[in-house]
């Protein structure tokens, strides 16, 4: 029986492949401008091929890569190919996408280096799992896994609805400011102004003068009227951080705006009206303050309608790998950089810590460590001076299989995003039977999104 014929091989076999496959693809001369672009460039750019080919490649990706971290730079430069190299590039509706790529130089067939190729995949999709899957743990800024904090995020649309004065209670650093935005941004004064003051900063007369505002001559070189911030966030909210250290005499001033919602600028006769919400944060126990004659108790219950506690980091320990996810991902976004999470140790030793400044601490600890860390996962000796060389401190056997179940876990998720939610190609990376990483799953806690990645095999 005769064989049939293959079909013959088509010249532009090259091209026909560039133009089928889904990673788009361009390449570039020692000028940066681009020479080729194929079909899935033009279709996650939004930017035809006419348009883009001759152009500067900066001019039609607009990167956060461009300005100081290309990595197709580095390859024309070193002659190396890099590979899933994360970033986000602007698409011709101006919205961010985000993707990796991997370039490498492009060379001749007598191996002259004639610019570079870039391939590059869309993440768009990848990039709505988590964030719906983050969203699950996430109001604002707020982020968080502890089920103190859900109790408060559950009730925090109502609160923002309400109107009413709200009183934030909790450690220096455990992001009462956040919370107070976020009531702020879900209440129907989100379109108007936001202000926070530290009353702890300013003596009583400046932060009389910056709320209430004064009249020109109400005092030396005040040549003019000026308006304070409960005249120009009128509609809107102030924070009164601290209000805790203020003294008996502003008390009185403040009991009467909240009584009257009016105000007297200093040097004037005449009361001003306001809409402005307060919402008052401490780091003290006020009901003490209280008790102890150092804070006006009827300022007190007029601030105390609702009262919310933020806890420590020490006591939400299960949130640190969380917040080190959501602060590498912002300082990758704010520096250029890749920086790909913390490797064991670090999570182990960030993990037994216990952070007296709370997650402004283990902010400013993440952001020591970017400076000294380049690429890869920050290494223990990324770590501030004398941190990463501590010994862990002696745990009990429950809080140790906290420590250990966080870690696992952290890795797990890595280990899922890096695979698109593939169960069987995560169980694979991690070297275990695919029902053993669904036990892990339920065990742990791991909220997976509702499409998984079985169909990416």
């Amino acid at each position: 029986m005769k064989k049939p014929e293959s079909a013959p091989i088509p010249d532009n076999v090259t091209e026909i492949i560039l133009e089928s496959i889904s990673d788009g693809v361009f390449t570039v001369d020692h000028q940066w401008r681009i020479m080729s672009f194929n079909r899935a460039a033009e279709q996650i750019t939004g930017i035809s091929r006419e348009e883009a080919i001759g152009r500067h490649c900066w001019e039609v990706f607009r990167s956060n890569m461009c300005e100081d971290a290309c990595a197709l730079k580095r390859t024309m430069q070193d002659g190396t190919s890099l590979t899933n190299t994360s970033t986000y590039i602007v698409n011709s509706e101006k919205k961010r996408i985000p993707i990796t790529v991997s370039t490498s130089p492009l060379k001749s067939r007598t191996g002259e280096v004639l610019g570079g190729v870039e391939t590059f995949r869309d993440h768009s999709l990848v990039e709505a799992l988590r964030k719906r899957l983050d969203g699950r743990f996430q109001i604002g800024d707020i982020i968080s896994r502890s089920e103190a904090v859900h109790e408060i995020l559950a009730i925090l649309p109502m609160v923002a609805e309400s109107g009413s004065t709200v009183l934030l209670e909790g450690e220096t650093g455990t992001g009462k400011e956040l919370l107070a935005r976020a009531i702020h941004g879900a209440s129907p004064r989100k379109n108007k102004p936001f202000v926070a003051i530290n009353c702890s900063a300013l003596p009583d007369t400046l932060l009389e003068s910056e709320l209430f505002g004064y009249k020109a001559g109400a005092f030396t070189n005040a040549v003019k009227d000026k308006p304070g911030y409960f005249s120009v966030t009128d509609g809107g909210t102030i924070l009164l951080d601290e209000i805790g250290d203020t003294s008996a005499a502003f008390q009185v001033k403040l009991l009467r705006v909240l009584e009257e919602h009016a105000f007297t600028p200093l040097g004037a006769v005449k009361k001003e009206k306001s809409d402005t919400r307060v919402i008052a944060s401490t780091n003290m126990n006020l009901s003490d303050l209280v008790t102890t004659g150092k804070f006006r108790q009827d300022l007190f219950y007029r601030i105390n309608v609702i009262r919310m506690h933020l806890p420590p980091l020490r006591e939400r320990k299960e949130d640190i790998p969380l917040l080190i996810n959501h602060f590498i991902e912002k300082m990758n976004m704010v520096r250029g950089k890749t920086i790909a999470g913390v490797d064991t140790e670090t999570l182990q030793l960030l993990m037994c810590h216990d952070y007296p400044g709370n997650i402004r601490e283990l902010e400013n600890i993440i952001e020591h460590a970017f400076v000294l860390c380049n690429a890869g996962p920050i290494q223990a000796h990324h770590l501030p001076p004398g941190f990463a060389r501590q010994d862990l401190p002696p745990k009990d056997q429950d809080t140790l299989t906290h420590t250990l179940n966080s870690t696992e876990a952290i890795a797990i998720m890595n280990a899922l995003k890096r695979n698109r939610y593939n169960r069987l190609a995560t169980a694979r990376e991690l070297g275990m039977h695919k029902s053993t990483l669904f036990r892990k799953i339920r065990r742990l806690g791991i909220i997976l999104p509702e499409i998984d990645g079985r169909s990416n095999n």
